[in-house]
């Protein structure tokens, strides 16, 4: 139980500070505050990172893993996911097909 809530503290503190760096990055960007205020705010990692840190931490020779580097494999996975998705698309439409199957990834060049 006690570690179930000391991840969610280092989560809510990841995410604060997250969200702390898209505030000052959108100010240095906006030139009226108002503009600011108004501007969505976007997500720097889509995937959760308690669960990236939960798997790199599965790993045995893992002992210690730090926000930076959970922040880098998020992204660098994100970017992977994003390319296989994009060449598998790119095979269904060589097929004439809208929609992706398991084929399309299994069979990518």
């Amino acid at each position: 139980m006690m570690a179930a809530e000391e991840e969610t503290v280092v989560l809510d503190t990841a995410v604060r500070h997250a969200d702390a760096s898209e505030a000052d990055l959108s100010n240095r960007h906006a030139g009226d505050k108002a503009e600011c205020a108004a501007a969505p705010v976007l997500k720097l990692v889509k995937l959760p990172l308690a669960r990236v840190k939960a798997l790199m931490k599965s790993d045995p020779e893992l002992s210690l893993a730090s926000q930076e580097s959970v922040f880098l494999i998020s992204k660098a996975t994100e970017f992977l996911i994003e390319t296989i998705a994009k060449d598998a698309y790119v095979y269904a439409q060589r097929s004439k097909r809208k929609t992706l199957q398991r084929r399309d990834i299994g069979t990518l060049d």
